[in-house]
Parts: C-alpha cells; sequence; structure tokens
C-alpha cells in the first residue's frame, strides 16, 4: 500500500492514504490518516471517498473481529474453562465502497495462499470492480519483491516481477491507462 502510495504521488495524484498501525514513513507528499480498527478505517475512508477518482483497498483487513471486547484481561483459573471467543464480520470497505451510487474507478488487492487464478478472479466478480490485483501473498510477505496478476472482465494479465515500488510504478501507469481509456473519470464496474 504504501509503495503504491507513493506511486500515485510521483504520478502527479494527490493521494490519501489511510493506514493502520505501521512503522513505515508516510511517503513524501502523502496525506496520511492513521486508524487502528477496520470499522475506523472504513469510516475513514467512507467520510472521504466522495472526492476520490479512484480508490485502491490493498489493506489486508481482518475478515473477523471479536463481538465482545473485554475491558480487563481475562485470568486463566485450573478450574474454569476455556472463554470462547465469538466473532462478528469486519466492514468490506472494497465491496462498499464499488457498491455507492458513484464509485470512483476501484482496485482491489487479493493476497492469496493457493489457487490464485480461481480465488482472484471470484473476488473480483463478487466485489463487483473493474480490476483487481493478485499475488500469491506467503511468497512475498516481508520481501521487496513480488510478483502481480491483474485480472479484470477480459481475464488475468501478468504485470510480471520485481520490487514493490516498480511494480507499484507499473500499476499506477495501468490505471491511469484504463481511466484514460474511459469514456468518464470514473469507469462503472462490470455489471452494473
Amino acid at each position: 500500500g504504501y509503495a503504491v502510495a507513493r506511486a500515485a504521488r510521483e504520478a502527479g495524484a494527490q493521494v490519501l492514504l489511510v493506514s493502520g498501525p505501521t512503522a513505515l514513513p508516510t511517503p513524501f507528499g502523502v496525506q496520511r490518516i492513521d486508524v487502528e480498527t477496520a470499522q475506523q478505517m472504513f469510516d475513514a475512508v467512507m467520510a472521504r471517498v466522495a472526492q476520490a477518482q479512484v480508490f485502491i483497498a490493498t489493506a489486508a483487513v481482518a475478515d473477523w473481529r471479536p463481538a465482545q471486547v473485554a475491558a480487563q484481561k481475562q485470568k486463566k483459573s485450573p478450574d474454569a474453562p476455556q472463554p470462547a471467543i465469538a466473532l462478528q464480520t469486519n466492514p468490506d470497505i472494497l465491496a462498499s465502497v464499488a457498491a455507492l451510487p458513484q464509485p470512483p474507478y476501484c482496485v482491489g488487492f487479493a493476497a492469496e495462499s493457493e489457487n490464485l487464478i480461481a480465488h482472484a478472479a471470484a473476488k473480483r466478480a463478487r466485489k463487483n470492480v473493474p480490476l483487481l490485483v493478485g499475488n500469491l501473498g506467503p511468497d512475498t510477505f516481508g520481501l521487496d519483491d513480488n510478483r502481480l496478476e491483474l485480472f479484470d472482465a477480459s481475464g488475468h494479465h501478468p504485470l510480471g516481477a520485481g520490487r514493490k515500488i516498480d511494480l507499484a510504478r507499473r500499476l499506477v501507469a495501468e490505471v491511469a491507462r484504463r481511466l484514460e481509456a474511459s469514456d468518464s473519470p470514473a469507469q462503472t464496474p462490470p455489471g452494473r
């Protein structure tokens, strides 16, 4: 996400980065909003997305969160049963933005652990976005190199391999090319 924000800024875009906790420095010229939870990220995005021409959702927000948060530490006891943790679904930020009446051009990400082509293509269709970027996450986590595939209505296309910043620059150029090719600033996703 930080590489994409940097690449978009280098390309001349005004960039607003909504970020969870990290030690990464904010890219030069990028405005950053810090959040701690998926709900806070959803709220920050939804409050500002109407001004965006492009929305790129790179965050790996957890699908689930605890339904109840304990006010105090839950201590263990030899005679007490293990506590059960009920979960509830976090908001789907990308799908919510894509479902807006006038959505920006939406780009999603899919970090898969297997079956990249099938899972990423299905995710793109399910989220109803024009472009999804996919990779095999475990092969790249913590590394500066990556290999990306682009998924759109016509199938999947390799973006190639390389350093994350170089791939981010290629992705931003590809999004710009697609925007220029569309008749309007914001392209309606397929299926609308």
